[in-house]
């Protein structure tokens, strides 16, 4: 009985161990394939009843060089604009408002390449 006890916690101890060294390598993985820090290239973003809008989240980084000129606003992390919405500490249209069309519509001024400066141009119903 005694050595059927001893297998057990070791069957359950090994199973423990695989289970936290998958957790760690997934991790591990998952901040190899971002290890240049730069973000996904892509970003879908929920845009509510106006359709979904294609972040082209790469193009933004390298044009901008300063991530903070976004991420003053929210953090660096997945489904950070929906989170905070869902905890009420962001407006529906605040980030749209304050930094993309801010953003793009002062390039525009500027003579510089921008980025779309209506709704319409970003948001896209599938």
């Amino acid at each position: 009985m005694s050595d059927k006890n001893g297998r057990f916690k070791i069957i359950t101890l090994a199973a423990v161990v695989c289970l936290c060294l998958g957790v760690v390598i997934a991790e591990a993985m998952a901040h190899a394939a971002n290890s240049d820090g730069k973000g996904p290239e892509k970003i879908e973003i929920n845009g509510g009843k106006r359709g979904v809008i294609p972040f082209p989240h790469r193009a933004h980084q390298e044009r901008l060089g300063d991530c903070n000129r976004c991420h003053s606003l929210f953090p660096k992390e997945h489904q950070a604009l929906k989170n905070l919405k869902e905890a009420g500490k962001l407006s529906r249209k605040q980030v749209m408002n304050k930094l993309c069309i801010k953003c793009h519509k002062a390039e525009k001024r500027a003579g510089k390449p921008s980025g779309p400066t209506t709704c319409s141009k970003c948001h896209v119903r599938k």
